[in-house]
Parts: C-alpha cells; sequence; structure tokens
C-alpha cells in the first residue's frame, strides 16, 4: 500500500514511497538535455550568461517540499497567472552509484516514472531561481516504478502532455542530448547516486501551460500517466 500524501500536507513522511519503490526523496534534474530546448535557445545558447552549449551536464535540484503523487493539487503562486508542466523520464537508482561506465550504467537503474518538473515561467535557463523550481508540490512524481526489464529501450520513448484532456506536447526521449546511460555515467563521474534517488533526464520545450482549475496529465510509454491538477493560490 503506498502512502498517499497530499502536496498541500506543507511537510513529506519520511521516506517517500511510490508503489513499488521506496524512493530516498532526492530528485535530481537534467537541464538543456533536450535538443528542442537547444533549439529554442537559438544563437542566444553562445551568448551571455551560457557562452556556448554545456559540455558538461548542468543540474538541480527538487527538495522534498516539491514532491507529491499523482492527483495531488499543485497550487498555482498568486504572483503569476501559470505555470509551466515540464514532462521528464525519471531513473530510479537501485543501488549505490559511484564512477559508473556508461556500458554498466543501466545496471545500477532499479527501474522508471514520470517526473513532472513544474516551474515559475522564467526565460534564463541559466542558475535558475531556486524560487522559480522549487515551490511545494512543484514535482509530481508516479503514478508507480516500472522495473527497469519490463522497458525494452528506455532512449526511444513517447512522452505526451494533455492539458484539460487536449493533447499539449508530444516528445520523446530519443531527442535527449545525453541519453539515459550517458547522463547517469557523467553525473556519477562526480557525484554519488544512492538507492532510491531519482535522475530525471530532462524535458522537451516549450513547456505547456497550465492556469488555475486545469489539469494536466503526463504519459509515458508504458509507465502510465500522472494526473497534476493546478489550483488557484489560498488568499
Amino acid at each position: 500500500m503506498v502512502e498517499h500524501v497530499p502536496a498541500t500536507a506543507g511537510c513529506l513522511s519520511m521516506p517517500f514511497d511510490v508503489y513499488p519503490y521506496r524512493l530516498s526523496g532526492t530528485v535530481y534534474g537534467a537541464l538543456l538535455n533536450h535538443r528542442s530546448v537547444l533549439a529554442a535557445l537559438g544563437e542566444s545558447a553562445n551568448q551571455l550568461p551560457y557562452k556556448a552549449p554545456p559540455i558538461a551536464p548542468i543540474l538541480y535540484i527538487k527538495p522534498r517540499n516539491t514532491l507529491s503523487l499523482s492527483g495531488d493539487p499543485v497550487r498555482i503562486p498568486l504572483e503569476t497567472p501559470e505555470l509551466e508542466v515540464g514532462a521528464c523520464l525519471g531513473l530510479v537508482i537501485g543501488r549505490t552509484a559511484c564512477k559508473v561506465s556508461e556500458s554498466q550504467a543501466l545496471d545500477f537503474v532499479a527501474g522508471y516514472l514520470i517526473v513532472a518538473d513544474v516551474s515559475v515561467p522564467h526565460s534564463n535557463l541559466h542558475r535558475p531561481s531556486v524560487r522559480f523550481k522549487a515551490r511545494d508540490g512543484f514535482c509530481p512524481l508516479g503514478p508507480a516504478v516500472t522495473a527497469r526489464a519490463a522497458v525494452a529501450n528506455c532512449d526511444a520513448l513517447m512522452l505526451r502532455i494533455h492539458v484539460d484532456g487536449v493533447l499539449a506536447q508530444t516528445a520523446s526521449t530519443a531527442d535527449l542530448i545525453r541519453p539515459a546511460a550517458r547522463l547517469l555515467a557523467d553525473v556519477t563521474d562526480f557525484m554519488t547516486l544512492a538507492p532510491g534517488d531519482v535522475l530525471a533526464l530532462g524535458s522537451a520545450a516549450p513547456a505547456p501551460r497550465v492556469r488555475p482549475n486545469q489539469t494536466a496529465t503526463i504519459g509515458i510509454d508504458g509507465l502510465g500517466s500522472l494526473r497534476i491538477p493546478f489550483l488557484g493560490a489560498v488568499p
């Protein structure tokens, strides 16, 4: 049985369970790892503050206060009329991963889940402000962890975002700049990932936007769907 902790609870129990796996509560995401994002930046990717396309992984963290489950409501802050919703494939780490090779990287993955990267809209992707990406409930996860063996090729999965039932974005993990194994190898070259950690591979651009009383649904081939209702701020 999964312990369902609503995003509006203000805090989460320890540890955080997404059936049938117990997560550590640490979620890392990769910025600028989808070809569509660099395409959207265009020539600005070679100008300040970027100076050039990244040559190493650019990571951000979704802290524990951002974690929520499928169906938990996310509140849109009073100061912004809408939010962006990015769809990511998440790798759930199954055993301690430190300096793993690309050829063996997926052996350290227990399974996959859907990660929603919810953000306050912002144009500067270089060192994004924590307040844009780390609001309460801004990282829905789920709907469950699908075993690695059940996914034939994690680098050829379609991702779809529907808003109120209307298709808003289609993307593919085939368009990631660093595929799953390479990203995991590159990340563990400089940091250790622990069992239960999640590495989100990156989302496509442009991210669909949602307003209060809309519902986003993210689906990934073979992983089910993640439902996210959005509400207005509490006065």
